[in-house]
This record gives C-alpha cells, structure tokens and sequence, in this order.
C-alpha cells in the first residue's frame, strides 16, 4: 500500500506455504488474473538461513523462481508476443573445439562470424566429437566449425556441411562466403 500499487492488483493470504521449508519469512505467488488456470508463473519467498547450507557466512535473502515456459506460452497464445518470425535455432554454427586449450581460438572465430551477422555457439563441454556434432544437429543448425591443432596454427577452421556431411579446411573469409548464402534462406 506504501507503493501506491492498487489494491485489486494484490492480496495477501496468510495460508500460503511453499513446498521448501527454507523460507522463514514473506512467501508469495504471482498470477495472471485473465489466466488462472496456468497456476502460478513466479513465486518465492525470504529465507534468512539457506547460505548456512552452502557457506558459514550468514547471508539472508529473497528469492524468485519464474516459470517462463508457461509464461511465454500464455503471452504467446493471448497475441501479446509474436514467435512466428523466430527461427527454429537462433544459432546457425556450431563450433567445436577439440580440445580445451582451443577454446580461446573458437572465440576469435566466434567474433569474426557475429562481424558478419553469423549467429552461432561454442560447445565448450568436455565430450566426444559424435555427441557435439549430435547436438548441431539436434538443433537444426545447417553448420559445425571443427577446430583441432592444424586449424588453430594455421589460423584456418574446417566447415562441415550438416547435411552434406561435406566438410574442408579454409579460412574465416571462406567460411563465412559458404555460410552467408545459407543463412539468409533460413531467414
């Protein structure tokens, strides 16, 4: 009330209890008025003690929890956001370090393709070249750059084609020359 936020726009209920019992103090729950049947899309509460757990410094605080997939699906059912100009992948290459120590390079390479409108994502997980090329592919991304010793001291990357399966060594220039064409059909 000290806000000025109207009265119709809150309620207080003295019966609501969390699931967790780390919440010592306000505990709320935030709804849609014109949507009730979605439950709750944001909840949370005071816990003066839950840091304890995890460090022996006293750190009290407020937490929140949003449920943004049933959030953005409401939004998007009542008209109020648009999805249908969003591509099934926001990224459109992946690249794939080989190892850890070629991290710093995929980023270069990562910069230079976003200088050119060229969205993409480093796999940065420890995990075999099959699983990264499964999760390109999962995601529908049309492109994987593959960077392994030769590539990083060559300054070069090797594209491979999803699809094709098609892949060769070539500079960022190359690279983005190949990909360019593709994306903007994906746009």
């Amino acid at each position: 009330r000290n806000f000025n936020v109207p009265e119709d726009n809150f309620a207080i209920d003295l019966t609501i209890a969390r699931g967790l019992d780390y919440y010592t103090g306000t505990v709320y729950e935030t709804f849609l008025n014109d949507y009730p049947e979605i439950g709750s899309i944001c909840s949370g509460g005071r816990y003066e003690n839950l840091a304890e757990f995890y460090t022996k410094q006293k750190l009290p605080g407020v937490g929140i929890s949003i449920g943004l997939t049933r959030l953005f699906y409401q939004l998007r059912e009542a008209g109020i956001i648009k999805t249908d100009d969003v591509p099934s992948t926001p990224s459109q290459v992946l690249l794939v370090p080989m190892e850890e120590s070629h991290n710093t390079y995929c980023i270069q390479i990562r910069n230079s393709l976003r200088k050119y409108g060229i969205v993409s994502e480093i796999y940065f997980d420890e995990a075999k070249i099959g699983k990264k090329l499964s999760y390109a592919n999962k995601q529908d991304m049309p492109f994987a750059i593959l960077i392994g010793e030769d590539e990083v001291k060559n300054k070069s990357l090797t594209l491979k084609d999803m699809k094709s399966g098609d892949q060769d060594m070539m500079s960022i220039e190359e690279a983005v020359n190949r990909i360019k064409p593709n994306v903007l059909k994906m746009e």
